[in-house]
């Protein structure tokens, strides 16, 4: 049972009676843990005892700011209300429940509704819900090695020297003789991680009649046009590297002006001993790809017609990016090509939300990208001189 499901089951419309006139049954109480739960239910009963003893205001926000926390990662820790094993909801989604907050159904909670019920909870209600359109673009953790957070915002990638393989080669060793070494050291130049902010103009009078499940997706586009921005961010850092001249090879095509299945192998055979498991391109190339003849699988053509799914071309995921010029493909081992780096995790301004003042609130995120290993990534031409 999710956070949606429980607000609309029958338990709340009688906690906060909502019944049918002609239903006899005692109202519940949302804060007895004794209650009985459906024995079909493999979750654990609700408790809101602790919930009901906890007041959101702004301190709560700066607390959890002081330990680097979001409120929800802070309302789970042992002093607020750690969620027990088995609880359908987290300790916001309690906080919600308490509040009587809806986000969907016929009864679906006005944002005038739910700053009239719990004003400090939608800073968090924000945040999770822009979390939430990020994570419907899942393409952007297919194309980075890892994420890091650091405490500065001037970040100095490793460099490993890939240049002799009989260095990096595994041989026997006998005694005095040389043992294979690894060398990595830092770039010669640092990388700066900007802060990206967006505000959200929106008047209140313009939001305070629209429902919370009408609002969520206006957030969820949000979030989603943010990871679409950082695709393009990793698409330039694969393009021209981070500044410490490392940008990915680039290959030309056997005949400038055309991309042939020739092309996507001559691409691949350059990846040796990374595997080139990730093609970027704009949506041109991408069509291109698509209907060429040795791709016209039956399975794969069925996978594309019935859910919108891409075939994976010699084993590649592809992923469209429109901001890859429209005569490159970019091809990549995704496991060692790029790293994320975050200095600050998304924020919102949560003063001037609870005091309704969309308008000047801002969301904001400080992030990079950086190249890990240079000959991860390798850069097909089509249009050449």
């Amino acid at each position: 049972m999710n956070y949606d499901n429980f607000i609309h089951s029958p338990l709340v419309d009688r906690a906060e009676g909502n019944t049918d006139p002609d239903d006899k049954t005692d109202p519940i109480d949302l804060n007895r843990t004794d209650r009985e739960t459906d024995p079909g239910d493999k979750t654990g009963p609700i408790d809101l005892s602790r919930t009901t003893e906890i007041r959101i205001e702004r301190e709560t926000y700066l607390d959890a700011d002081a330990r680097g926390l979001t409120l929800s990662e802070l309302l789970e820790t042992p002093e607020y209300d750690p969620s027990p094993a088995e609880c359908p909801l987290d300790a916001f989604e309690r906080q919600l429940a308490l509040a009587g907050i809806r986000l969907g159904g016929k009864q679906a909670t006005t944002v005038d509704q739910f700053y009239q019920k719990a004003p400090a909870l939608m800073p968090e209600f924000v945040m999770r819900e822009i979390k939430k359109g990020q994570a419907m673009r899942p393409e952007l953790k297919t194309l980075i090695a890892n994420s890091t957070t650091v405490a500065n915002n001037r970040y100095t990638p490793f460099h490993i020297d890939t240049a002799s393989g009989e260095r990096l080669s595994l041989r026997p060793i006998g005694e005095a003789s040389d043992i294979p070494q690894i060398l990595v050291t830092e770039q010669n130049h640092t990388i700066t991680v900007p802060e990206y902010g967006l505000g959200l103009k929106a008047s209140y009078r313009a939001l305070r009649y629209r429902t919370t499940a009408q609002f969520r997706v206006l957030l969820w586009y949000i979030g989603f046009k943010l990871q679409t921005d950082k695709l393009a961010m990793i698409v330039d850092c694969l393009l021209n590297g981070d500044g410490n001249d490392n940008p990915a090879e680039v290959i030309n095509a056997d005949a400038s002006g055309t991309l042939a299945y020739d092309d996507l192998i001559s691409l691949w055979a350059e990846f040796d001993p990374f595997e080139m498991n990730t093609l970027v391109c704009h949506v041109n190339n991408l069509k291109t790809i698509l209907t060429m003849d040795e791709f016209k699988d039956p399975l794969a053509g069925y996978r594309f017609q019935s859910k919108g799914k891409l075939f994976s071309p010699l084993g590649a995921g592809l992923v469209r990016c429109d901001n890859v010029p429209t005569d490159l493909v970019i091809g990549l081992d995704s496991r060692f090509a790029v790293e994320e780096v975050i200095t600050q995790p998304l924020t919102v301004e949560y003063d001037k939300i609870i005091e309704q003042r969309f308008e000047e609130a801002v969301i904001s995120e400080s992030v990079a990208y950086a190249r890990v290993i240079r000959e991860a990534a390798v850069v097909l031409d089509t249009v050449y001189a």
